[in-house]
């Protein structure tokens, strides 16, 4: 009954679309009149013997047979279309006799000149039926005869009664029919499937912890055995040796409030330009603060205070993080999407200005445009073959019509998504080839680029050489200007707008952030600080433009942390929030590609890649840890938060992108 009543609006639905209204008067006035609710032979049966075949309805009939021969055209119902076949000729044979006995000899003529050449193909013998009707008596005619007696009509009528009642109260139900029952069946299948999902993942964040703990169990026993022997071999010292974890902890402070970083940085001469005004310029100015009290001055940059740094919703001593990643609950879910249309390591994701549209790049120089929503349309998916290894992308930011593409070559491509072609085809100089990020600016038709010459290396940082920052007028296509970075400037790795454009920061294979002033045709840079030891992986401007966020490594010697910082904007080198994420820092993917990191909407969720099949997503100032996101089967190489939704995006190792919508 359910699924008869569905059919009954899907009707009424259509013929309101088209504009059948006398149609559908005639269908609410029978439906008033249906008693049975359900299959009516008889009426079939009335249609054919009583209505077109007394009416002499040649046409009607004939199209009514063939309706019912198309309803059973697939190859696996051809016993009911043989049956059918059959039928129809018994049919069209009746209708011959029955107007011949009313005197219609014209009607019999009528039906020959419109089907004689049908029912020449159709494999029965109807030769001698063309004459039928120049016969005198065909009803006394032996090969004619049984076809105008009542036996053999009543036994027509019981065949095409049985016939109907069978395929359509037993072995087949109309289309329209099915469509409710098929729609219940594909929606038990989700839930089985997100049922079965949410299993797996479970079962797959069982394994991800017993081999945590199996490689604790390792690492702890390696820590024992060194310190064992370093004690024995020291045995004659006086000096106590302390653990060394707790010694680093207790006895380090954050690399950037270190005199030596600063000084390294001066020495390094940062700053561009014959003098040091930028010194004097305050923050403020940029990011209308007005509660601003202190000026951003290079010579500030190495005293800023960072004993108290916010940390699970407390203030820590240093900037290490006391909490073990392993304890993250896994976000919940609410629904995810997969694509799979990538066949090497992705490289990139982002969504579009709207959020409706997502690119993803790859190392084999693909990119390709999808929706994971199937009610947004599917016009504009592309997949665009660029000849290079995909380094960067980035969207237009007041549409999602241009995509903007950086290449290991050199190129920059700029692709019309509604025209789906590349409307322009840029390229560095040759000293330059990488482009590692490409970033427009939310206010003005620019975008600066940040490419690379080519160092010496195994790792993805140890690849680059010196960086060029560019600016580009995306209305001309054509060069603003070259930022100035100093001599033999270290690679630009990230870059990022403030939400008024009036900023760019940049950050630096050497540890450095640069902040550029909002005239960039003038390439003002107005302060810089040392951030890290080594490489600055990933920078964002915080939700509140008062604060910008930095993904790089610290240590000494051979061991290296990878460490996010949130610094404080009004109060140069002082740390709001940090997180040691070193746990997700796998050597093999930094070999893929660079870490990066994405903030959502809210400023309030900070979501980093892994290497391992998990990702940290990191409660920012929060009073919990973070949570983690369901697997991936290899290391997640690329995030991005959808810019309004819960929603974010990864891109992995094994050549798959992933869409979560998260509670």
């Amino acid at each position: 009954m359910e699924n008869m009543q569905y059919a009954e609006e899907l009707v009424r639905e259509f013929l309101v679309f088209r504009g059948f209204t006398n149609t559908l008067q005639a269908f609410e006035g029978e439906l008033g009149t249906d008693i049975g609710k359900g299959f009516q032979v008889d009426k079939i049966l009335d249609l054919i013997f009583s209505v077109y075949v007394p009416k002499f309805h040649a046409e009607k009939l004939v199209g009514l047979l063939s309706f019912f021969k198309k309803c059973f055209s697939s190859s696996s119902e051809i016993v009911l279309v043989s049956t059918l076949s059959k039928l129809e000729v018994s049919i069209l044979r009746y209708y011959i006799a029955h107007a011949i006995q009313s005197g219609r000899r014209d009607k019999v003529v009528e039906l020959f000149e419109m089907n004689g050449n049908d029912l020449l193909q159709g494999g029965e013998d109807w030769n001698a039926w063309f004459a039928i009707p120049y016969l005198k008596n065909p009803n006394l005619d032996p090969e004619f005869r049984i076809y105008f007696s009542k036996e053999w009509y009543e036994a027509l009528r019981l065949s095409v009664r049985n016939f109907f009642s069978e395929i359509f109260n037993g072995t087949r139900l109309p289309a329209l029919l099915k469509i409710s029952s098929e729609k219940n069946t594909a929606n038990r299948l989700k839930k089985d499937i997100k049922q079965l999902n949410l299993k797996l993942s479970q079962l797959q964040a069982l394994l991800e912890e017993k081999e945590a703990q199996l490689c604790r169990l390792r690492i702890h026993a390696s820590s024992t055995l060194e310190e064992s022997t370093r004690l024995t071999s020291h045995s004659s010292s006086t000096i106590h040796v302390e653990d060394p974890l707790i010694s680093r902890d207790a006895q380090e402070t954050c690399p950037p409030a270190t005199p030596q970083l600063v000084q390294k940085a001066l020495d390094q001469d940062f700053v561009a330009g014959p003098s040091q005004v930028q010194s004097e310029l305050t923050m403020s100015e940029y990011f209308h603060d007005s509660n601003a009290s202190s000026n951003l001055n290079v010579g500030d940059g190495g005293t800023g205070d960072t004993s108290q740094i916010w940390q699970d919703g407390t203030c820590s001593e240093n900037g290490r993080e006391g909490h073990v990643e392993d304890e993250f609950p896994e976000v919940k879910v609410d629904f995810q999407e997969t694509f799979l249309g990538h066949t090497s390591p992705i490289s990139r994701c982002r969504f579009s200005a709207s959020g409706n549209n997502i690119a993803s790049a790859s190392l084999d120089g693909t990119v390709r445009i999808w929706t994971y929503d199937s009610s947004t349309p599917a016009s504009r998916n592309a997949t665009i073959y660029c000849g290079a290894e995909i380094m960067s992308l980035d969207w237009e930011s007041k549409s999602d019509r241009l995509l903007l593409i950086g290449t290991a070559d050199g190129g920059i491509k700029a692709w019309n998504v509604d025209a789906k072609r590349v409307v322009c085809d840029l390229s560095t100089t040759e000293a330059f080839p990488s482009v590692l990020d490409l970033k427009c600016s939310p206010v003005e038709p620019i975008f600066v680029s940040a490419a690379a010459s080519r160092g010496h290396g195994s790792s993805y940082i140890d690849k680059l050489g010196f960086a060029s920052l560019t600016v580009w007028n995306m209305k001309m296509w054509k060069v603003v200007t070259v930022l100035p970075l100093g001599k033999d400037p270290p690679a630009i790795t990230s870059l990022c707008f403030n939400h008024n454009g009036k900023i760019l920061a940049a950050s630096a294979t050497d540890g450095m952030i640069h902040m550029f002033a909002k005239d960039m045709a003038a390439g003002l840079q107005i302060t810089g600080w040392p951030a890290h030891d080594s490489a600055i992986n990933s920078i964002l401007f915080g939700p509140d433009e008062t604060s910008i966020f930095s993904l790089g490594s610290d240590g000494k010697a051979s061991i290296y942390y990878l460490e996010i910082f949130e610094w404080s904007l009004q109060n140069q080198g002082h740390v709001l929030w940090s997180r040691n994420c070193s746990r997700f820092c796998d050597p093999e993917s930094s070999k893929i590609c660079r870490h990066e990191m994405a903030l959502d909407a809210n400023g309030r969720r900070l979501l980093v890649t892994s290497g391992s099949i998990r990702a940290p997503i990191y409660q920012v100032r929060g009073h919990i840890n973070g949570l983690q996101t369901l697997p991936h089967s290899a290391a997640i190489t690329t995030v991005d938060w959808h810019p309004t939704l819960p929603f974010f995006v990864t891109g992995s190792a094994n050549n798959s992108v992933r869409v979560t919508s998260i509670l």
